[in-house]
């Protein structure tokens, strides 16, 4: 059996793609292979996503915003973050629109909130494949 592939999309992958990257890193572990990446990437990790997932133990600074030009391959799922137009079509055996808010702007308990909800969509996500 392969591993399956996973990749989530936002605009800027600072903030919900990262995280979700972040929860199959952390559910998955070596059973999945997960990356993140933007339509138009900020080139930056969102300070709030850093902080925010190390109250979780993860460190979300060692990843870098990534251009969907950087990724390569084939999918098992992909996972947009309600982007609508601005995500270009990406094959995949599986593809979901997640229609989250960018929490970027938000005060801590709705950057939390968004955060949470990742994290149990990525849970289900992974439990479905």
């Amino acid at each position: 059996m392969t591993t399956p592939r996973i990749l989530f999309v936002c605009i800027e992958n600072s903030n919900r793609s990262q995280m979700a990257e972040a929860f199959a890193h952390l559910h998955g572990g070596d059973r999945v292979e997960a990356c993140s990446a933007g339509s138009r990437p900020s080139g930056r990790i969102n300070p709030k996503a850093i902080r925010f997932m190390a109250e979780l133990g993860y460190d979300l600074s060692a990843h870098g915003s990534k251009s969907l030009d950087e990724v390569d391959g084939e999918f098992d799922a992909v996972i947009t973050m309600g982007c609508g137009d601005e995500c270009p079509w990406i094959p995949a055996k599986r593809r979901e629109d997640w229609g989250l808010p960018d929490p970027r702007d938000m005060d801590d308990d709705g950057y939390r909130a968004v955060r949470d909800d990742i994290g149990r969509r990525v849970k289900a996500l992974l439990e479905s494949l």
